[in-house]
């Protein structure tokens, strides 16, 4: 349950910020920026604080190759369905929400990798030495 929710929230964190609806913080942002500076501003801030947070954990945890690894793996995986038939990229909206589903799932096991690395090795990383 704890990859899930770090999955959906990195999920909803890039969502929010583009994705191909109008409902994002680029698109509102781009309408809003002349009347609500201090808003654009600190709902930017905030998205960041969010990216920081993940990428932070994520270079960590798997570093620059786990997550092209991770990267390739998830684009294999897309690659098979699409090969399938399963998936279709003629809309270029579903080709969207494709890519936000794969960027997702590397911060998700970025954020989750040090869980499954002790669960699996019952090392701790150097940083989880406090807990």
């Amino acid at each position: 349950m704890g990859f899930f929710l770090r999955w959906l929230f990195a999920f909803f964190l890039i969502a929010a910020t583009f994705n191909p609806t109008d409902l994002n913080y680029v698109a509102w942002a781009r309408d809003n920026w002349d009347g609500q500076l201090p808003l654009v501003v600190l709902i930017g801030l905030a998205l960041f604080v969010g990216y920081v947070i993940y990428l932070r954990a994520t270079m960590r945890s798997i570093g620059s190759f786990g997550m092209l690894l991770v990267i390739a793996v998830v684009g294999a995986l897309i690659w098979v369905l699409w090969d399938w038939g399963i998936l279709s990229f003629d809309n270029r909206a579903t080709s969207g929400w494709i890519a936000i589903f794969a960027l997702s799932v590397v911060l998700g096991i970025g954020l989750s990798w040090s869980f499954v690395r002790r669960a699996m090795s019952g090392q701790y990383d150097v940083d989880d030495a406090d807990q």
